[in-house]
């Protein structure tokens, strides 16, 4: 009898996995809407990715790593670093990036699928919405395959890649905080003007604050630790031009024409955009070679100098994904899933993230087919809610990024020294801020330059 009722649950599991509408997350969903429960999904598939690849450069995995053909046969094959570098820390590296190298591919296959499908009749929406098996084994296809790509060029090509795809992504990633906060100052003063209760403008106020504080902490601390007197110009630099556009934003947002135009910018909203900014500064501050300007967490907390023997010595710990790091995969996660829930009535957002506006034609309950299995509700059936090649096209960019965080933005052919930094890495970061900061800007001011266009 048990034996019956497992095989039925099989069955059950197998029409999900490979019909064409996902059922996967609806028993715990019932009322979620299909575009909701495919980018989960997808999302998924991103995260399980990611998580394998943090594996793959934990202490101990490298022995495993070798057993790879081809993987640190005599020494390293990476053109440039012959002799330089230990086998053991590069198998990590360099299982990274194949890992995220499948990924890319995986998502920008189907990013160049679905390019142009406008409702879910569409016969391409089918291979969207469903047949969650046999994609997970296209995954796992390519995986497999990555792996036994010759070393030659393949990773300081891969490298520039993964520095234009990441730097998109950084730009993305701010998009979707501008989004976020504008949609959490919107609930929160329409719940404060709806009701006597004035705790939401207290706690909008409380947030406001406490972002500032900890962005105006966080260039204290940045020109106390990653500034010397006469070294570390391009730091002092850095750390005040942002300053000085965040102060900027911040003016601009509460300027009686702009609140005019936009009643719902104010202040939290430049706030968290200011305390992103300066993440972005500390991240790029800590890809610069110099350890003299760049002294390591563990140093800091722990007291320890860093000062920098002199002499052209190249010896030096190799530095894994460290606290920068893991901060930007906190907030790559929170942006992904953000990504994949969003519903947003910001029109210019939408714009810039192909996503239709909020309150389409779904909200409904869940359905339920002959064979009892509850399915997400299809509404897409009049028009799509969000491109489906676009939102692959982020996954993408995000396999890239995460490529790059987990490595240090390691460069291949350099040295050992700077395997843990580089310059590139250091630009591209704070020109992906400047170019964020922006677009917040332009988000603010152009509905005064085009006062006919609706920017609500």
């Amino acid at each position: 009898m048990g034996a019956c009722l497992a095989l039925c649950s099989l069955a059950s599991c197998a029409s999900c996995l490979c019909g064409s509408a996902p059922c996967l997350l609806c028993g715990c969903c019932p009322s979620s809407n299909n575009s909701t429960i495919t980018r989960l999904v997808f999302s998924f598939f991103l995260l399980l990715g990611t998580m394998v690849s943090v594996i793959m450069i934990l202490p101990g995995m490298e022995t495993h790593l070798r057993k790879i053909p081809g993987f640190c046969q005599g020494g390293t094959t990476i053109p440039g670093i012959e002799n330089k570098a230990n086998c053991d820390v590069l198998v990590g590296y360099k299982s990274v990036y194949r890992m995220c190298f499948a990924m890319t591919c995986f998502f920008f296959l189907f990013s160049a699928i679905m390019i142009r499908v406008r409702s879910s009749k569409d016969p391409r929406a089918a291979i969207q919405n469903g047949f969650w098996f046999f994609k997970f084994l296209i995954l796992v296809g390519i995986t497999v395959g990555a792996f036994f790509i010759p070393d030659g060029t393949f990773h300081t090509v891969w490298f520039y890649f993964g520095v234009v795809g990441s730097f998109i992504f950084i730009i993305i990633q701010l998009i979707l905080l501008i989004d976020f906060a504008h949609s959490w100052n919107k609930v929160w003063v329409e719940k404060a003007e709806n009701s006597d209760n004035k705790c939401w403008f207290a706690g909008l106020l409380s947030f406001t604050f406490l972002h500032y504080a900890l962005a105006i902490t966080a260039v204290v601390l940045f020109y106390v630790y990653y500034t010397q007197p006469d070294d570390c110009t391009e730091h002092k630099v850095f750390i005040s031009l942002n300053l000085i556009f965040c102060i900027i934003i911040s003016i601009v947002s509460i300027l009686p024409k702009i609140q005019e135009a936009q009643p719902h910018s104010g202040l939290l909203q430049a706030s968290l955009i200011s305390l992103y900014t300066m993440y972005v500064t500390w991240s790029a501050m800590t890809n610069n070679p110099n350890r003299k300007c760049n002294p390591s967490l563990l140093s800091l907390v722990s007291n320890i100098s860093t000062t920098v023997p002199s002499g052209d010595s190249t010896t030096g710990q190799v530095q894994w994904w460290d606290a920068q790091g893991i901060v930007g995969l906190v907030i790559f996660l929170f942006c992904t899933l953000y990504a994949s829930i969003r519903s947003s009535s910001n029109t210019q957002v939408n714009k810039l993230m192909q996503t239709e506006e909020s309150g389409g034609s779904g909200g409904g309950e869940g359905v339920v087919g002959e064979d009892g299995i509850h399915r997400a509700l299809d509404n897409e059936e009049e028009g799509v809610t969000y491109s489906y090649s676009f939102f692959h096209f982020h996954l993408c960019l995000a396999s890239l990024y995460i490529m790059m965080t987990l490595t240090n933005w390691y460069q291949p052919d350099t040295t050992t020294q700077t395997m843990q930094s580089s310059m590139p890495a250091v630009w591209v970061k704070m020109s992906s801020s400047w170019l964020g900061l922006g677009l917040y800007l332009w988000t603010l001011m152009a509905p005064l330059i085009f006062p006919d266009r609706d920017f609500s």
